[in-house]
Parts: structure tokens; sequence; C-alpha cells
């Protein structure tokens, strides 16, 4: 059975979608559960056990990536940017792959230029720059392709996210729901607490994940990480939403 578009939790309306989800958790052992099209406390149980059993986060809800694994049928993937500037700024993003810090935390030439890019002084502060690094590629794809520039020009992660245009964001929750909501050269937002998140660009959206370009991470996918790196992440992760300047133009 194909993904029904949004994710399947409890009170879901959908009385044949929520019949399919019971009579497949019966038939792979994870029930006995009621075929009756209703999502209560003992299928949100069954969904959790099997989750568990999967390796997916037990949340009771079956998103994308549960319903992959429910089904053996892949959600919708999305490989088409979101038009010229976010196609560009992804082949520039995807250049500056392998870039490392050097000479200490947050510095290095090319680290200093995507502080400076956004008014830092890296000689005078130890920076955070995974923003600084979205904000540098949409510069040069903008340069590039002689456009202005729409990307918010800060620092930092979620000053970024309130400043950006209402119209370009995808929040959290529905794209959680709607995977096909999420275009490569989206730019993903993250929010960690206590004012400090992390940032990156989409390459490609996946089954439930998306995979991703950022810079200050590593291969663990920190937020204070030592370069550039291609990572992949789920989508349920992304706890803020993404920006998608590519509605803009829509």
């Amino acid at each position: 059975m194909a993904y029904p578009g949004r994710a399947v939790r409890k009170g879901d309306p959908r009385p044949d979608v929520v019949s399919a989800v019971q009579t497949r958790l019966n038939a792979i052992g994870c029930g006995p559960v009621d075929t009756d099209g209703i999502f209560g406390d003992e299928t949100e149980s069954a969904v959790k056990l099997f989750q568990t059993r999967r390796n997916v986060e037990p949340d009771g809800v079956v998103g994308p990536l549960t319903w992959s694994e429910l089904f053996a049928d892949p959600a919708p993937v999305n490989e088409t940017a979101g038009g010229p500037l976010l196609a560009q700024a992804l082949k520039v993003a995807i250049s500056q792959d392998g870039v490392r810090e050097a000479g200490g935390p947050n510095r290095g030439p090319q680290v200093d230029q995507y502080l400076q890019r956004v008014g830092k002084d890296p000689t005078k502060g130890a920076y955070s720059w995974c923003a600084a690094f979205v904000y540098w590629c949409f510069d040069e794809a903008a340069k590039a392709l002689s456009v202005a520039n729409p990307v918010v020009k800060t620092a930092g992660v979620l000053d970024h996210w309130a400043k950006s245009p209402t119209e370009a964001r995808v929040y959290a929750k529905a794209a959680f729901d709607d995977p096909s909501l999420i275009r490569p050269g989206a730019i993903f937002i993250i929010d960690h607490g206590s004012g400090k998140g992390h940032t990156g660009i989409v390459t490609k959206v996946l089954s439930g994940e998306i995979a991703t370009i950022e810079g200050n991470t590593n291969s663990r996918g920190s937020r204070e990480g030592d370069g550039v790196y291609q990572k992949t992440r789920t989508i349920a992760s992304i706890n803020v939403g993404f920006i998608d300047y590519g509605l803009l133009d829509a």
C-alpha cells in the first residue's frame, strides 16, 4: 500500500488507512489488534512494539520511515531542487565537501570566508559557522546567476528562522507528515535549546530521511564539528522546519 500522504497517528480519521496498518501489524506479529479502523491506545502500542523491533524511534506514529518499514513501500523521494538558485546553491555546497577547520576551533582559510560573508570577524571570537556556511553557498550561487540572494544574512540559526519569510517556511510537523513538501536546496533548522541550533542544506529527500550537506559538523552530526560533511538525518529529527527560498518564486 502506498504512503497515504501524511502520518497516521492516534485519532486518525481515515478508517481505511488505519485498518490497513492494523492488518499489517497483525500479519507481522505485532498484535493482536482489532482491525476496526480506529487508531486508539491498542494500535499505538502495537506500532511502538513494531518500531522498537525495527530500531525506529518508538513514538507510536506511522510516519514515512515507519510506513516504509511496515509495508516495505518507500514514501515519496524528491531529488528535484526547488528552482535554479537552489540547484546552484547545492552545487556550490557540495564543492565544499571536505573543508576542515585549521589553526583552532571555528577557524581556517575557508571557514573564515564563510564567517566574513555574514559580517563576523573570525579573529575576534570563536563563532559557530553552520549558518554562515549556508549563507555563503547561496551568496556564491546568487552571484553566479546574477540574481539577488534572498537568504537572511546572519550567523544565527534560530535568528535565520525568525527572520525568514513565512511563505518560504515548511514547518516540522507538516514535513514529517508529507515528505514531498521538502525539496533539495531547502535549508533545515534544528533547535537544540538554550538559543543554540544547527542548520544545513538538503541534497535529497529519502524515505523518512533527508540527505544533507552541513558546515560546522562531523561524522556524528555534532553542531560544533570540524568541517563540511555530507550526512543523512531523519525528518523527525528536524524539530523546527525547513526554509525553501524557491517557494518565493512560486
